[in-house]
C-alpha cells in the first residue's frame, strides 16, 4: 500500500483540527476570567523574572482575501495614531502592576501592519515599552513588517530602537497568486525590504510562505520558494493556507475550486520542504525551518523548543503577555484574551482597567495534557517519565491514551521505553496525533485542515 493511501485510511486529507498554539485552543476560552484575574497574574510573576510581550495593531492598507487574522483597513493615519497612544496607556496600567525588575526575554510586534505607524509613532512605543521593562541580556526585539509598507525613515526609527529580528510576510510570489488572494507583492519589493533590513546590520531575518494556495501548483511554489532562497532568511514558516470562509468573510472573495486538493497540499508542502532541506536549513517541528546556527534550530536540537501563539519559539519564558485588541496571554495560571473589538479595548483602556474579555484557567489536566501536545507538536515524541515527575496522577490516563495512539496510527506512530515517537514519515499527522490528548469537544468548522 503507497504511503498516501495509508495517510488516507487514517483519515489525514478529511479532518480538521487545531494548530495547537494554545492548549487547550482559543474557541474554547470563556467569559469567566477578568481584568482582575488578569492584574493578580502580573502581580504574581516573580521579582526580577523574564517575561515576553507581545503588541497587537490590527490595521493594514488594504486587507488580503487570504488573511483570517482580526485585522481592519484603514486609509488614514488618524486611526493608528489613536490606537497608539491607547497602547501607550495599557503599557502604563502594565508598568504600574509589574513587579520590579522583570526584563523582556522577547518582544514582538505583530498585526496587522505594525510599519503602518509613522517613525515618531515607533519610537514613542519603544520608549513607552522601555519604561515598562527593559530589555533582558540577549533578549529579541522582532517586528513584522509589510514590504509594500516601510521605508528608510521608519526602519531608522525601528533599528535606533532596538529591532534586531524582522519578519516578512511573502505568502507567494506568483502574480496571478497574488492577485487571486488580494496580496501584490512583487519579488522586487520584498528583496528591497530585506535588503535595506539587513544594510542596518539586522541579520536575523524571518519569512513566512503559504503552501494550498488557489492555483498553486509544484511548479509555481518551486519558483516561489527558490526566489525565496535568494534572500537567505535565517528562519522560513511554511504554513498552510487556512480556508475559512465562514469564518473569515474576506476569504469569500476566493473562488473555492481554485484551491488544491488535500493530497496536492501535501505534495504541495513536500515539495518546498525538499528544496528548503537541499538548502541546508533544518526542519523545524511541523512547518518551520531555519539555519543550523539559527536559535530555533539549536533550541530544537537541545529539546528546548517551545510552541505559543506566534508559532514554534526559543523562548522559554513563562509567561506571554499580549497588549491590544484581541491579544492573548498565558501565564502559569492560564490565558486571558483582550476585547476583540477595538472600539471595546479602547474604551477599557480610557477607563484606566485592563480590557480582558475572556479567558481560561488551567486545571491539572489541561498542564499535562498542554505539554504532551507540545511535545508532540515539537519534538515529535512523548516522554511518560517527564509527564509523570512533573504532573503525578496522570499516569492512569496518559498510558491508555498511549496505547489507544500507538494502535490507531500504527504504523506512524512507534512505542518506546518512555512513551511513543512518530517516524519523518508519519509527521504530516502530528496534529491529529496531538489532537488524541485532547479532552476538549471539537468542532470540525473552528479549525483547518489537518494538511
Amino acid at each position: 500500500m503507497s504511503h498516501v493511501k495509508q495517510l488516507s485510511q487514517l483519515g489525514l486529507f478529511d479532518a480538521r483540527v487545531p494548530r495547537y498554539t494554545s492548549y487547550p485552543t482559543a474557541p474554547h476560552f470563556a467569559g469567566g476570567v477578568t481584568g482582575e484575574d488578569f492584574s493578580s497574574w502580573i502581580r504574581a510573576i516573580p521579582a526580577g523574572g523574564e517575561i515576553s510581550l507581545y503588541l497587537h495593531v490590527p490595521f493594514c492598507r488594504r486587507l488580503c482575501w487570504f488573511c483570517a487574522c482580526r485585522t481592519q483597513g484603514t486609509s488614514s493615519a488618524a486611526p493608528v495614531t489613536a490606537y497608539v497612544n491607547a497602547l501607550r496607556q495599557e503599557l502604563e496600567l502594565l508598568r504600574a502592576t509589574l513587579p520590579e525588575g522583570v526584563t523582556l526575554s522577547r518582544l514582538h510586534w505583530g498585526g496587522g501592519t505594525p510599519t503602518l505607524m509613522g517613525a515618531d509613532e515607533m519610537r514613542k512605543l519603544a520608549a513607552a515599552i522601555f519604561d515598562v521593562a527593559p530589555m533582558a541580556e540577549g533578549g529579541e526585539f522582532s517586528v513584522e513588517i509589510d514590504p509594500n509598507e516601510i521605508d528608510d525613515v521608519r526602519l531608522d526609527a525601528l533599528t535606533e530602537a532596538g529591532m534586531n529580528r524582522a519578519s516578512i510576510g511573502v505568502q507567494d510570489f506568483n502574480p496571478e497568486i497574488q492577485a487571486i488572494i488580494g496580496r501584490d507583492q512583487s519579488f522586487e519589493t520584498t528583496k528591497a525590504a530585506a535588503d535595506a533590513i539587513r544594510a542596518r546590520g539586522i541579520q536575523s531575518l524571518n519569512a513566512d510562505i503559504l503552501f494550498g494556495l488557489p492555483n498553486q501548483n509544484t511548479r509555481r511554489i518551486s519558483d516561489s520558494i527558490q526566489k525565496l532562497l535568494t534572500l537567505s532568511p535565517d528562519r522560513i514558516a511554511l504554513y498552510g493556507y487556512a480556508h475559512v470562509p465562514w469564518m473569515a468573510r474576506r476569504q469569500q472573495m476566493i473562488p473555492s475550486d481554485t484551491l488544491p486538493r488535500p493530497e496536492d497540499r501535501l505534495e504541495l508542502f513536500e515539495t518546498a520542504r525538499r528544496l528548503l532541506m537541499w538548502d541546508g536549513y533544518d526542519e523545524i517541528g511541523i512547518d518551520h525551518f531555519a539555519r543550523p546556527t539559527d536559535g530555533l534550530a539549536r533550541a530544537a536540537r537541545a529539546g528546548t523548543l517551545r510552541r505559543n501563539f506566534q508559532g514554534y519559539t526559543d523562548d522559554t519564558s513563562p509567561v506571554l503577555i499580549g497588549l491590544g485588541a484581541s491579544s492573548i496571554s498565558r501565564f502559569p495560571q492560564g490565558y486571558a484574551q483582550n476585547a476583540p473589538a477595538t472600539a471595546e479595548w479602547k474604551t477599557a483602556i480610557a477607563a484606566g482597567r485592563f480590557a480582558t474579555a475572556r479567558g481560561h484557567v488551567f486545571t491539572p489536566s489541561d498542564l499535562w495534557r498542554g505539554r504532551a501536545i507540545e511535545m508532540l507538536m515539537c519534538d515529535f515524541a512523548l516522554s511518560r517519565a517527564e509527564l509523570i515527575d512533573r504532573y503525578g496522577a496522570c499516569a492512569a490516563t496518559l498510558d491508555p491514551l498511549i496505547a489507544s495512539v500507538v494502535a490507531r496510527f500504527k504504523p506512524f506512530v512507534q512505542a518506546t521505553a518512555d512513551g511513543l515517537e512518530i517516524p519523518h514519515e508519519g509527521r504530516a499527522l502530528t496534529r491529529m496525533i496531538a489532537a488524541a490528548f485532547d479532552a476538549y469537544a471539537m468542532a470540525q468548522s473552528s479549525h483547518s485542515s489537518a494538511i
